[in-house]
């Protein structure tokens, strides 16, 4: 089974890619702080900061410095959190990443592996609102293989400003709406955390337009195009019902930024759906992947949703 994150949502950043880097140039000389560069210029929370080159020898293991620290609550393992940041490397002057650019933050789930090892522990335990500066060495960074700009065996410094957080909800919880058309799949109600079942019409042709239905109707805020929303999910393909990927099986959420959704059919389906809902997708090829396979799904797939909205990030 394959996963399909990277189909489905632009990717930004950290676990597997490295997004655009920036020409700012940061001083090659200045003072240390606690043992990691300093914040030369912009070192408030919210603004973008400059990070001086570092000096000496770079930390063995984690360093964490807390530059601010807000007042918010304490982010902890399995979080939803959002972020801006900036990344550079021990012995550079220029940055690799930053969101402050895009000016679109960053959105993660602590702990969920979804980003490198040094962020998941250099974060928890922060308060929202906090400006932290972390010095990352290799193995909990990208280690001897590197990625993009970023050399082999480099340490890595990165300041993050903790902007939101919320504890992420085992399951949908919403009114059970009526699933009475014999033709589409019907999707399991349980709200225990685990995956609800779905079942496939026996001899039913795949509807031509996009389905999206509620199977649980939450109470939450209907979502627009600029919000993130964290997920558990199964999906099928239509012919034959078979699984090709799940969140569940791996025991990690996804966030779906929804301005960066490629797949238009679940882009669609989910806007205007209410957070804390279970909603029933029935993607068309032409809403899906089209005449083109994708990862060993075949051409003309017409592939099926089951998502659960836990929160909005």
């Amino acid at each position: 089974m394959r996963r399909l994150a990277g189909l489905l949502v632009v990717p930004l950043l950290l676990l597997s890619s490295v997004a655009c880097g920036s020409d700012d140039k940061a001083s090659d000389s200045a003072s240390m702080k606690n043992g990691l560069p300093a914040i030369t210029a912009g070192e408030k929370f919210g603004q973008k900061p400059t990070l001086a080159k570092g000096e000496g020898d770079p930390p063995k293991e984690l360093k964490v410095n807390v530059i601010s620290e807000g007042k918010g609550q304490k982010i902890k393992k399995g979080d939803a959190i959002q972020v801006n940041y900036l990344g550079q490397s021990w012995d550079s002057t220029k940055p690799f990443d930053n969101s402050f650019d895009r000016k679109q933050p960053f959105d993660l789930t602590l702990g969920a592996g979804q980003v490198i090892k040094g962020w998941d522990q250099g974060l928890e335990g922060q308060k929202v609102g906090s400006r932290v500066e972390l010095g990352i060495p290799p193995e909990l960074g990208y280690g001897a293989q590197g990625q993009g700009d970023i050399k082999p065996n480099a340490t890595l410094v990165f300041v993050v400003d903790i902007l939101k957080a919320t504890t992420i909800p085992t399951s949908a919880k919403g009114t059970e709406v009526a699933q009475d058309n014999i033709d589409l799949p019907k999707v399991g109600t349980n709200t225990d955390g685990k995956a609800p079942t779905v079942t496939f019409p026996k001899q039913a042709d795949p509807p031509k337009k996009l389905v999206s239905n509620y199977v649980l109707e939450g109470t939450g805020p209907a979502l627009t195009d600029k919000d993130s929303v964290v997920v558990q999910y199964q999906a099928f393909l239509w012919a034959g019902g078979k699984k090709f990927d799940s969140t569940y099986d791996t025991g990690k959420t996804q966030t779906f930024p929804l301005g960066q959704v490629t797949l238009k059919g679940l882009k669609d389906g989910l806007i205007g759906k209410k957070v804390g809902s279970r909603v029933l997708l029935v993607i068309p090829p032409d809403q899906a992947f089209g005449a083109k396979e994708q990862q060993g799904i075949p051409k003309n797939s017409t592939l099926v949703f089951a998502v659960d909205l836990l929160t909005k990030v």
